[in-house]
């Protein structure tokens, strides 16, 4: 997708100087290696010792973890996004969550009990996997008083980590920012301010059935990208006035699969997934389209304070299914064989694959691919976000 200038209430004061641009990271497990290729290509587009581009960061599941690490470096960008590639360059399953066979024998007995005893005797266990292995990485690697530092000093504005409530059914974005609302605002009923913790970084993060809800304000959470009708909101909430959108998957329709065969529940999950994390990313981005059109044509004075936002969006030239497909064996045996189980260990089901695999190969393939594809635009990329360069 190419440049687009798209009009978004102007509900927040304006920055005193320069540009306020807004990240905007999707969900995509796995995928969001994709992501970090792309930040390693913008730390490349700016001097070296800059600091972040983007004012206002938002993320959501594992883009959430990424924004979490841009903002934590928003004092010197390259810094950051040299550590966040080396962490994903060698990332491994178990870095994330447990998939030795003791842990994987144990869910499945206790499913089974829960099962046969019609949860009499066993309850089944929150998730199919334990991630605290990765609550653990991010414990490590993720320094919310950092990130508090950059707010103090300017380098950043605000930081937004959407998750969703299963209680209120509804996807809320929590933010630390120093940001006021203008006075002329209206209320932003799914904006939360708070004091960002690992318990956020892991509720956005919390794949329904696959990982563990997490507790937090009065209620449990999960992935934020459940109920998040409008994921471009956290950021122009914040203040933006322009966005950079890196996707983790385009919008062209995907390869057509056999119509003869009754789809596998592991087919099915993909096919949740995909539709979970990408289907409102470009709504999001064609709404923004629609408004700039609309307004670019009217004669008609603009009576809500509509102004235009500049947007840029980066998705991947290739499909990561596929390429999940050549990297398949690197999987754990025991996650391999449970896929099996689900019926999703063949080209068919290659969507939930391409959301688990946390292996190096696969993860580097994918940062090679965030990176050539923004360095094909790099002079669209250099000039939307003036890097001087």
């Amino acid at each position: 997708m190419k440049s687009e200038s798209s009009p978004v209430a102007a509900e927040f004061a304006e920055p005193a100087t320069g540009r306020r641009t807004g990240l905007v990271l999707t969900g995509g497990g796995a995928r969001s290696a994709y992501q970090v290729g792309v930040m390693r290509a913008v730390a490349d587009l700016l001097p070296r010792a800059a600091p972040t581009p983007f004012r206002v960061i938002t993320g959501t599941s594992a883009g959430a973890i990424v924004a979490a690490n841009v903002a934590t470096y928003a004092g010197h960008f390259r810094t950051g996004a040299v550590t966040l590639e080396r962490v994903w360059r060698n990332f491994h399953v178990d870095q994330v969550f447990r998939a030795d066979a003791a842990n994987m024998l144990r869910a499945g007995v206790r499913w089974l009990a829960a099962l046969l005893s019609v949860g009499r005797l066993a309850s089944p266990p929150d998730a199919l996997f334990d991630n605290t292995p990765l609550r653990q990485l991010l414990e490590r690697r993720i320094d919310f008083g950092r990130m508090r530092e950059a707010l103090a000093t300017g380098h950043l504005e605000a930081l937004a980590i959407s998750a969703a409530g299963y209680s209120s059914a509804r996807s809320f974005a929590f933010y630390e920012s120093r940001v006021r609302p203008a006075a002329d605002g209206s209320p932003w009923s799914r904006g939360v301010p708070a004091e960002l913790k690992i318990d956020h970084l892991m509720g956005s993060s919390a794949v329904p059935f696959l990982f563990p809800p997490v507790r937090m304000h009065g209620e449990y959470f999960g992935d934020g990208a459940m109920r998040q009708l409008a994921p471009l909101s956290p950021a122009i909430r914040l203040g933006a006035d322009q966005l950079f959108v890196v996707g983790v998957r385009d919008d062209r329709p995907p390869t057509p699969r056999s119509a003869d065969a009754v789809p596998s529940f592991g087919q099915l999950f993909g096919f949740m997934l995909d539709t979970l994390f990408m289907d409102s990313l470009h709504a999001g981005v064609a709404q923004l389209e629609r408004l700039n059109r609309l307004l670019a044509h009217s004669s008609v004075p603009n009576p809500e304070g509509l102004r235009h936002i500049g947007s840029l969006v980066l998705v991947p030239g290739a499909d990561l299914s596929a390429i999940a497909t050549r990297h398949a064996r690197q999987m754990p045996r025991t996650v391999r064989a449970l896929l099996r189980i689900m019926g999703a260990a063949n080209d068919e089901a290659s969507e939930l694959l391409s959301y688990l695999l946390f292996e190096s190969t696969y993860t580097r393939e994918l940062i090679a691919l965030g990176y050539a594809d923004t360095m094909a635009r790099r002079d669209e990329v250099a000039a939307f976000l003036d890097t001087g360069v």
